[in-house]
């Protein structure tokens, strides 16, 4: 299977762009990622099971734990401790909700005794980044969802928005992105989808390592990330490494169709 989109290549000299108004338009695709989730339960419910440590789950910008209320109830059925992040509307501001993660990462890891895993969607994932480099003794594994964390992170249709909401201009501290997409302490993935009609999907990438890997899926949409079948089951074969154990991630399951090949999804 050849790239979800074609054409999208720009010169390397050139700033990133945000994606075009055909992609965007076409995020309505979404509820149809939701209900083919709710179609094929029975499958997503076959994944590996989990182990029972917590795992926190962070929305995106302008969602509040409503959105990922499916992801939580489906790591909850695989044996996961699911928790919310209990703030509310993520209207944006990382120094602003930077101490409140921090002791709500903090509070989930004392009362489970272990450490404690992250999904991060688009925005939440650059939380559960700068979570995991400023706690990376609280954190197991930290999985992003068409998250802008490198590269030119203002190539996004959300920017403007974001720092209108935030107060905070994006991009303004050149020394906390190259540690935000740099290599993590912990293991970590990067889910993504070149037909990303909010985020250029090449500010999604991490540097691949032995701990580190992305994971591309093809025709997802960026409000479908969380709920998209193919990426359900990718979070949960993640999630269900031991701890302190990282292995690439074997496309060669029931939704292996749906995965760029490794290669491909690494630049």
């Amino acid at each position: 299977m050849t790239s979800a989109i074609e054409g999208d290549e720009e010169p390397a000299t050139s700033p990133l762009r945000a994606p075009g108004l055909g992609l965007l338009l076409a995020e309505m695709r979404a509820i149809f990622e939701f209900n083919a989730s709710l179609l094929m339960s029975p499958l997503l419910l076959r994944a590996p099971r989990g182990d029972g440590h917590a795992v926190l789950a962070l929305p995106g910008f302008l969602a509040s734990d409503l959105s990922m209320a499916p992801m939580r109830r489906y790591l909850t059925e695989l044996g996961y401790d699911a928790h919310a992040w209990q703030m509310g509307r993520n209207l944006g501001g990382i120094s602003r909700v930077r101490a409140a993660l921090r002791d709500r990462l903090a509070e989930i890891h004392a009362n489970s005794g272990r450490k404690v895993s992250i999904i991060g969607w688009s925005l939440g994932g650059v939380y559960a980044r700068d979570l995991a480099l400023n706690a990376p003794e609280l954190v197991r594994y930290v999985v992003t969802l068409g998250s802008p964390f490198a590269n030119d992170v203002r190539a996004t249709n959300a920017t403007r928005l974001y720092e209108a909401l935030s107060g905070e201009t994006v991009g303004d501290d050149p020394e906390f992105l190259k540690a935000l997409s740099g290599d993590l302490q912990v293991p970590t993935t990067s889910i993504f989808s070149r037909a990303d009609g909010v985020v250029n999907w090449k500010t999604c990438l991490v540097r691949p390592s032995a701990a580190a890997e992305n994971v591309e899926v093809y025709l997802a949409s960026h409000v479908g990330l969380g709920v998209n079948p193919a990426v359900l089951w990718a979070v949960a074969d993640r999630l269900a490494q031991h701890e302190g154990q990282f292995s690439q991630f074997d496309r060669s399951g029931p939704f292996a169709i749906a995965y760029a090949p490794r290669e491909q999804a690494q630049s």
